[in-house]
C-alpha cells in the first residue's frame, strides 16, 4: 500500500531532543564531562556577573557552544547559531529544549572579554587536565613538548611600514580588497607591522615555506595517552620554543621527581639542556648532530632503553596539532590579539582532551 504525507502536522508532541542523539554516540561521554566540569566552576561563573539586572545567556552554554564549535568544525559562530536553530544534537548538548530561541552569535563577542577577564577559559582546560588525571589516564614522569604556527586573522596586505600615518597613504582602489604592490620593498617585522592585528609577526616554517601573519602555539604532551597537559600562545619574536618549553614545564609538570621531557631537534641545545637538568628534567630530545659544535645529549642519556621509547612516542605531539588544524579549525585565529587567540586555545585544547578521554573510555569499556 502506499503511503500518502500527512497534510497536516501533529498539534502536540511530547519528545525530548536526547532522543534523537545516538545511545553510543562519543559526544556522550563528552557531555558528562563538560557537565561536570562547568558544575565545579560554577562559583568562576557567577562571580563575572552582576547580582541585579537582566539575566544572560548562561555562561556554561557560551563554553559547552565553543567546544561544539571546535568538535564539529563549525566554520564560525555565526554559522553556530544558525545551526542551533535546527541542530537538535547541539540543543540537546546545551540543555536546551525545542521550544527556546537559538541565541545570537553577538553574544560570543559580548562575553569574550568577561570570559578573559575571569580566566574562566584556562580553568576549564586545566579542570580537563584533572578529570583526566583522576582517572589514571596521564603520566606524571614523561612529556613531550613541541611547537607550530598559527596563522593570524591578518592579511599581508595589512603590513605598512612602522611609523607610517594613515593620512600618508594612497587611497585604496578597493575598500574591500585593495590592491598593494609590494615589489621591490624588503618587508620584516623590523621594519613593518600589520594593521590589523599589531601582535601578529611574520615567520615561516622553512626557507621554502612563504612567510605569514602568524602567533606560534606551544603544546606540552604527557606520552602515556597522548593528552594535552598545557597550551601557551606567544608572539613569534616573543619567545622561543625553548623558552615557552621551561616556561610550561615550570606550571604544569607536577611534583620534584625526576621526569622526561621529549622534543625534536630544535630543542637540542646546550641551555635548552642545562636548564632541563637545572629542575631535574632529563632531556629526551633529539640529537643534532650537523649543528655547530655537536650535540648537546650524549651517550649518557641515548644509551637507555627510555630514550629510545621517549623519541618514538614525541611524534604524537603532531597529531594533536593535526586535530587542531583540521577539525578543531584552529590553522588560522578567528580572532586578533594574543589575548584572544589564547582563550581560544585553551578551548581548542579542552575540546581534544575531551575527545581522545572519551575515545579511551569507550575502548575500555
Amino acid at each position: 500500500m502506499r503511503g500518502h504525507v500527512p497534510s497536516q502536522p501533529s498539534m502536540l508532541v511530547l519528545i525530548s531532543p536526547d532522543k534523537f542523539v545516538p545511545a553510543k554516540h562519543p559526544i556522550r561521554h563528552v557531555k558528562v564531562h563538560a557537565d561536570a566540569i562547568v558544575r565545579e566552576l560554577s562559583a568562576e561563573l557567577t562571580g563575572m556577573y552582576a547580582t541585579m539586572g537582566r539575566a544572560s545567556i548562561p555562561p556554561e552554554r557560551l563554553l559547552k557552544a565553543s567546544l561544539l564549535i571546535a568538535l564539529f568544525s563549525v566554520r564560525s559562530e555565526r554559522q553556530f547559531c544558525e545551526q542551533l536553530e535546527y541542530n537538535l544534537m547541539y540543543r540537546w548538548f546545551l540543555d536546551m529544549d525545542l521550544t527556546e530561541d537559538a541565541f545570537d552569535h553577538s553574544t560570543f563577542s559580548q562575553n569574550r572579554e568577561r570570559l578573559m577577564q575571569a580566566d574562566v577559559a584556562r580553568l576549564f582546560f586545566l579542570r580537563v587536565v584533572e578529570h583526566a588525571r583522576a582517572k589514571q589516564l596521564l603520566s606524571e614522569e614523561h612529556f613531550t613538548v613541541d611547537g607550530t604556527l598559527i596563522e593570524a586573522w591578518a592579511s599581508l596586505k595589512s603590513l605598512r611600514p612602522k611609523g607610517e600615518k594613515p593620512e600618508d597613504r594612497e587611497p585604496p582602489d578597493d575598500k574591500g580588497n585593495p590592491t598593494v604592490n609590494f615589489h621591490g620593498e624588503k618587508r620584516g617585522n623590523a621594519t613593518h607591522e600589520s594593521t590589523t592585528d599589531r601582535e601578529a609577526k611574520l615567520a615561516r616554517k622553512g626557507n621554502s615555506v612563504a612567510a605569514k601573519l602568524c602567533y606560534g602555539a606551544h603544546a606540552l604532551m604527557e606520552n602515556r595517552n597522548g593528552l594535552l597537559v598545557d597550551f601557551h600562545v606567544a608572539g613569534v619574536l616573543d619567545e622561543t620554543e625553548r623558552d615557552a618549553a621551561i616556561r610550561m614545564m615550570d606550571r604544569s609538570v607536577p611534583g620534584a621527581r625526576r621526569v622526561t621531557v621529549a622534543g625534536d631537534k630544535g630543542y637540542d641545545t646546550k641551555g635548552f639542556v642545562e636548564r632541563c637538568r637545572e629542575r631535574n628534567i632529563t632531556p629526551h630530545v633529539a640529537r643534532n648532530t650537523k649543528r655547530k659544535g655537536g650535540s648537546a645529549i650524549d651517550g649518557r642519556t641515548t644509551r637507555h632503553e627510555g630514550y629510545a621509547v621517549s623519541q618514538r612516542i614525541r611524534k604524537r605531539v603532531e597529531e594533536i596539532f593535526g586535530w587542531m588544524k583540521t577539525v578543531g579549525g584552529f590553522r588560522r585565529t578567528r580572532y586578533k590579539g594574543r589575548d584572544r587567540t589564547q582563550l581560544a586555545a585553551w578551548l581548542v585544547g579542552a575540546a581534544y582532551n575531551l575527545v581522545r578521554v572519551a575515545r579511551i573510555e569507550a575502548l575500555a569499556a
